[in-house]
């Protein structure tokens, strides 16, 4: 089993397949996507030999993100190959959902097990002001094919602002009374390039927690492969609410989760300084070398992010890792 050494085991690989994507989300990338770099990405067989190696280390569950993958048109073939790797009992995309309607059907033949969207705003003219993109409704009905289809769980990703949708939580709330999804609030976080627009717009999760509870959502208890947020039910709702809060006390102590970038670099933490090279050991089927690797740069892994202490690394926005 990989462990660090804090004694965390790491069932959950977050896999970026590219760092490009096609929207210009007002906290992650306002301007759009721009390259400074080679766009050597990992190619289908070293994502195959990624997979291989964390299965044989004790990973359970691979998490397909961007950029966004979707740009990526052997995005099935990759789903395909995750999925068919012995140890491998779920596969995950995280998306924008841009042409979900039209991917839905490939990506659930190749087997994804959840799909996750990233909905900011239920108002179609504050989704257009956010992600520069007027999808809201084509993307929703992609959601109401997943959910008619049911052979993946749907989970919405809400990054919260303060002022674009911190007012807006009955919306959404009213949204799951009829929508059997799992709606996560993601708290803003703080990046290398964000630091002016975290500040006027960071919400605290906590406060919306409290508020949960006192009118009678319950704790769900998650699985040892699950993400980080803590998630409730109502009996009056048919859908769950997530909350994702980086900023709360012990966030880091349940850590399960590793990231190798569409560059080929494992990221021991989504806020690590650099990423540490994996590519050479990506150019042949024999993985026992790759796995040495890793369990020698395990040994760098820190006990948190820091970013209580407003030390982001080397993550310039949340597109280089898929969050």
């Amino acid at each position: 089993m990989l462990t660090d050494n804090f004694g965390r085991k790491f069932y959950y690989l977050r896999l970026s397949i590219t760092d490009v994507c096609n929207f210009r989300c007002t906290y992650c990338l306002p301007d759009g996507y721009s390259c400074d770099h080679d766009r050597d990405f990992l190619s289908f067989d070293e994502i195959k030999r990624v997979a291989n190696a964390f299965a044989q280390m004790g990973t359970e569950k691979i998490r397909i993100t961007g950029g966004e993958p979707s740009l990526r048109k052997d995005l099935p073939e990759i789903i395909a190959a995750c999925k068919q790797t012995p140890g491998i009992k779920k596969v995950a995309i995280t998306t924008n959902g841009y042409k979900l309607p039209e991917h839905l059907e490939s990506w659930l033949d190749a087997g994804i097990d959840a799909i996750n969207i990233s909905i900011d705003s239920l108002d179609p003219r504050m989704f257009h002001s956010i992600t520069g993109h007027n999808k809201l409704p084509h993307i929703l009905k992609g959601i109401d094919m997943a959910l008619a289809d049911g052979r993946a769980t749907i989970k919405i990703n809400t990054v919260l602002m303060r002022e674009y949708n911190g007012h807006d939580i009955k919306t959404f709330l009213d949204w799951l009374k009829v929508t059997p999804v799992t709606l996560r609030f993601i708290e803003l976080m703080q990046t290398g390039d964000n630091q002016e627009f975290f500040d006027a717009q960071h919400v605290q999760g906590a406060r919306i927690k409290q508020n949960l509870i006192l009118d009678g959502w319950l704790p769900v208890v998650n699985d040892k492969a699950a993400g980080p947020a803590q998630e409730f039910y109502h009996p009056d709702y048919q859908g769950k609410i997530g909350l994702i809060m980086p900023y709360s006390k012990d966030f880091c102590n349940t850590c399960n989760r590793l990231r190798v970038s569409s560059l080929g670099k494992l990221h021991l933490c989504l806020f690590t300084e650099e990423g540490l090279p994996l590519k050479e050991y990506l150019q042949e089927d024999d993985v026992e070398p790759l796995k040495a690797q890793i369990r020698a740069m395990m040994t760098d892994k820190k006990a948190t992010h820091f970013l209580q202490d407003k030390l982001t690394g080397a993550t310039k926005n949340l597109a280089m890792l898929g969050g």
